[in-house]
């Protein structure tokens, strides 16, 4: 498990030092996401080790929205101050999201199939 979390942070770590060295808009824990995908399809997949600690840790995954929800807590009277942006925006997302996917799965719908099992 040591050496999983090991990998794992080493990625991130990887990620946030090219996010912050290139000035890229783009969060260092996500392009350290993507540098451990590129590496998982070279290799072939993850290992039993990796896979036992990542179901580990989403498993635990709620626990780390405990500082987030801390902080909405303790910054309270900002949330009161500026709810209409908050509630705007948070309307918008989810409607942009919800025209998105609507849009993609009519698209995939469209596409011919290339093989495997269909319904």
């Amino acid at each position: 498990m040591l050496s999983a979390l090991t990998l794992l942070l080493i990625f991130q770590l990887l990620g946030e030092v090219i996010a912050r060295g290139l000035a890229l808009p783009v969060p260092g824990p996500v392009l350290g996401m993507l540098f451990l995908f590129a590496a998982l399809l070279i290799k072939g997949g993850p290992d039993k080790e990796l896979q036992g600690t990542s179901q580990t840790l989403l498993q635990h995954l709620s626990l780390l929205f405990v500082p987030a929800g801390t902080g909405i807590m303790v910054h309270l009277h900002r949330v009161a101050d500026e709810w209409l942006p908050l509630l705007l925006s948070l309307l918008i997302s989810t409607l942009a999201t919800l025209v998105v996917t609507a849009l993609v799965m009519k698209l995939c719908q469209r596409a011919p199939s290339t093989g495997g099992v269909s319904s």
